[in-house]
């Protein structure tokens, strides 16, 4: 029986052209969304892109545009061709500037206004226009620098502004026991386990009420029943996960796709394990049903950011490595939920050892060898006892990991299977085994094993690189597509007998690094 999927990135917020940083989350994302629909899961992946708000607003008028004239050329250019680059097969793509996300704001808020949780009042505070958010005293770091003096947000190392605006307001302060209710009773609702923790003291600090709407400036959604105010941009934004599949507009959809897991960066986990929520209680909603909080990608020890001129464009890295050798490295190199530091110098070190050495050698060695030894047939013999069990065993621990969100150790689990293959024709030494004819069904054995072992792995990381997996998949006999293949039966695979040939998957680099 297949089960629902339902499966978010964060909506990524269009001032400026993306960077790695996004790429890895989008990349993670896409690795699950294709997993699960491998299971058969009834699985959809949503991203978009949030335009509205007061930095965009200001970045828009800094380039002599109209902020939907900014959007629409971000958008075009920058963010829907990354997913395009990465080969991230996302089911949606919404904008918040879509008429569809605009009528479940409406919506959503007229319910929430009915209910009795919003009201008017008055509000001083200190807001980081970068963020989007009000920012509490323990947000706040001493500057340097030409900021030196001066506080500032600990994110974007730059000042904060003094807000002062009669809003409207949400009653966030009457859902802190509920919210902690939430956590104890569904511990894996937060992870990993250091977001948890972080996001359930916040919340045990207390939560004051939430100011969800702005009449200083008029780039947004419109509140319902005072077009003075325009919608809190993180207020509206959050709703993109059901404004994009059918709240208040079509319920079966909603019912199908909802609720879902949401993968974020940990700096924004809190407003979607605290904020959120309560936004979804309030509405009586299902609550979602992870929020995963993954770590930065440094660079130079500081996190990714165009502000700080550490962002690296990701055709940076396919250009050089090629896609699947991108979302490979970014799939297996960090422990995901972890911060991990990016750099050229171990990229370079992986895609050599890993993929030219360690996949890309054994696929051409044992295809090779199929030919010479067998003229391209596949010995219809079981194989080695204890490479059957190892598949087996790295096909339950890969799914295993999916399960935990540990998609580095389900990378780990898949490449075990080769590390163990190349090992494994050093020590049986086909090409001395061919030139006894007493060893002929050892040699059978030996290669039906290797070919049995390639074909586990290539479905295995088929989600993770699409490409490479279907060319690996082909040359050992798989039929048809790879990404159709159930892959928690793996290492039970039949092909059609016979090998065919396996382009060069990962070819030598000789400069890694683009020239400075």
């Amino acid at each position: 029986m297949s089960e629902r999927f339902t499966v978010t990135t964060p909506i990524y917020y269009v001032n400026d052209v993306p960077h790695i940083g996004h790429a890895y989350n989008e990349v993670a994302t896409d690795v699950l969304a294709r997993w699960h629909r491998m299971r058969g899961d009834d699985t959809w992946m949503l991203t978009g892109t949030d335009e509205h708000g007061q930095k965009i607003m200001r970045t828009a008028a800094a380039n002599g545009v109209s902020p939907q004239e900014w959007t629409d050329r971000l958008v075009e250019t920058a963010w829907k061709p990354q997913l395009e680059l990465l080969n991230i097969a996302n089911d949606d793509f919404i904008r918040t500037t879509e008429e569809r996300h605009k009528a479940g704001v409406r919506i959503f808020l007229e319910r929430l206004k009915d209910a009795g949780y919003i009201y008017h009042g008055e509000f001083e505070g200190q807001y980081c226009v970068g963020c989007e958010e009000y920012k509490t005293a323990n947000d706040l770091v001493p500057g340097t620098g030409e900021f030196e003096g001066q506080l500032v947000c600990a994110i974007h190392s730059r000042p904060i502004e003094v807000v002062r605006e009669a809003n409207y307001f949400f009653k966030l302060s009457e859902f802190g026991d509920r919210l902690l209710a939430l956590y104890d009773e569904r511990p894996d609702y937060v992870q990993p386990e250091h977001v948890r923790n972080e996001v359930r003291q916040f919340v045990k600090q207390g939560l004051t009420d939430l100011s969800i709407s702005r009449n200083t400036f008029d780039w947004g959604i419109k509140v319902p029943w005072d077009e003075s105010h325009v919608v809190y941009v993180w207020f509206e934004a959050l709703l993109n996960y059901i404004t994009a599949n059918g709240y208040g507009v079509d319920d079966e959809q909603f019912a199908r796709r909802w609720p879902a897991v949401h993968i974020v960066g940990k700096d924004i986990a809190r407003f979607h394990a605290v904020i959120w929520p309560a936004m979804q209680m309030a509405a009586g909603l299902p609550i979602s049903e992870h929020v995963f909080g993954h770590g930065w990608l440094l660079v130079g020890g500081e996190k990714m950011s165009k502000s700080k001129a550490t962002g690296i464009e990701p055709r940076q890295i396919t250009d050089v490595f090629g896609v699947d050798a991108f979302r490979y490295y970014f799939s297996s190199a960090i422990a995901f939920g972890s911060d991990g530091s990016f750099s050229w110098e171990d990229l370079d070190a992986r895609y050599h050892s890993e993929l030219a050495n360690g996949l890309g050698n054994l696929a051409s060695r044992v295809i090779a060898m199929v030919h010479k030894y067998c003229d391209g047939v596949v010995p219809d013999v079981a194989p080695d006892d204890a490479i059957r069990d190892l598949v087996t065993d790295a096909v339950g621990r890969a799914d295993s990991a999916i399960d935990r969100f540990a998609i580095d150790q389900a990378v780990d689990a898949a490449m075990a299977i080769v590390e163990r293959l190349n090992g494994y024709i050093t020590e049986q030494a086909p090409w001395v085994l061919a030139k006894d004819e007493a060893q002929r069904d050892r040699l059978a054995e030996v290669l039906a094993s290797n070919v049995h072992g390639i074909g586990a792995a290539a479905i295995l990381l088929a989600p993770i690189m699409p490409a490479s997996a279907q060319a690996l998949w082909a040359a050992v006999g798989g039929e048809g597509d790879v990404l159709e293949q159930p892959i928690r039966q793996a290492h039970e695979w039949r092909g059609t007998g016979r090998v065919t040939t396996v382009p060069p998957l990962f070819p030598r680099i000789e400069q890694a690094a683009p020239a400075a």
